[in-house]
């Protein structure tokens, strides 16, 4: 059980939350865990196998305490709520800076700038664990083009303006991220991102944590009375979680790629686990599968300081956070929206 920014994460399997006077009780296997004022409380989120009694959820609603339903995995289930105009005038704020060129181009370059500054630590990482590498001088050179790139974020920019430095970004990274692979270069290779269907192994395997991650974004957003479909970074289509992929940008060097190329590196995958099709495309087996899922459940379990709230938390609880601190912002509880950076 965890509290940040006022909300009650309960990731515990089997636990129960009730009403105890005026407050939230946490009970595993019949033993009080923890008891939280709902004054204290803005919302609860419940992962897995987590129940709750009847007379929590109506005090919640009368509280307006927010209860929200995902998955073990993340995935969004149910939000509970009573009558409340919070989720109305949040969404309404959010659409009208997503139509407010400025108010938009102020939030993506911050998921820019941290998507950049990530991608530009996890090169200079690789280059210091594995400094015998050959590929070592590339990704000094890549890291220090990023370098550059940041200077320029300095200044304010337009949309498209933010959008085509991030490309010059990807470019520079997706160029290197080869020699990031050490282990069974045969099967391993990367030559460019490509998807829908990915054309070979290691882009089977970003597409399939890619997708993952975008889940738990969307949950996130869901989660907090965010429009999952409206984003600022990315435009605005059918069917496509906009915002979610906004939230996910700066985590795809720290949680993704890391966790792709580990398992390459650590030889927990392998080829024969990966299959062609007539199309040309790669997809992996159920046990491949399987053996990513376990690894990114894993990886999620991990913990970290969080550089803003300077507070120990879940790798897997970033994504929720970061929905959090858009939130407050939105509601002008901050004057900014503070992206996570990788230290």
């Amino acid at each position: 059980m965890m509290q940040y920014l006022n909300t009650l994460f309960v990731t515990t399997q089997n636990a129960y939350l009730s009403k105890d006077g005026e407050a939230v009780a946490v009970r595993v296997e019949h033993e009080t865990k923890l008891r939280v004022p709902l004054l204290n409380l803005g919302g609860i989120v419940c992962f897995g196998n987590v129940s709750c009694s009847p007379f929590l959820m109506g005090a919640c609603a009368e509280a307006g305490v927010a209860l929200t339903f995902l998955t073990e995995h993340g995935r969004f289930l149910a939000r509970v709520q009573g009558f409340t105009p919070g989720n109305v005038l949040l969404r309404r704020e959010q659409y009208r800076r997503a139509d407010d060129s400025h108010g938009a181009a102020r939030i993506a370059k911050a998921f820019v700038t941290a998507k950049i500054a990530n991608s530009r630590v996890a090169l200079m990482r690789a280059a210091r664990d594995n400094p015998q590498s050959p590929g070592v001088p590339a990704l000094d050179s890549a890291a220090r083009r990023m370098n550059g790139i940041l200077a320029g974020m300095e200044a304010d920019h337009t949309m498209d303006v933010l959008r085509g430095i991030e490309g010059d970004a990807a470019r520079v990274y997706f160029e290197v991220f080869d020699t990031m692979i050490l282990a069974e270069k045969d099967a391993f290779y990367f030559k460019g991102r490509n998807r829908r269907p990915p054309l070979d192994n290691v882009n089977c395997m970003l597409s399939f944590v890619y997708t993952l991650l975008a889940h738990d974004a969307r949950a996130a957003c869901e989660a907090v009375g965010l429009d999952a479909a409206v984003g600022f970074l990315h435009v605005d289509r059918p069917g496509r979680p906009s915002l979610a992929l906004d939230l996910m940008e700066d985590l795809r060097p720290f949680l993704a790629d890391r966790l792709v190329l580990s398992l390459i590196n650590r030889r927990q995958v392998a080829a024969k686990g990966f299959k062609h099709t007539a199309s040309g495309g790669v997809t992996m087996d159920d046990e491949t599968r399987k053996t990513v899922l376990v690894a990114w459940q894993k990886r999620k379990q991990e913990e970290l300081v969080h550089p803003f709230l300077n507070e120990k938390c879940a790798v897997g609880l970033l994504v929720h956070l970061q929905a959090r601190l858009l939130a407050r912002h939105l509601r002008g509880d901050m004057d900014g929206y503070p992206p996570f950076v990788w230290k």
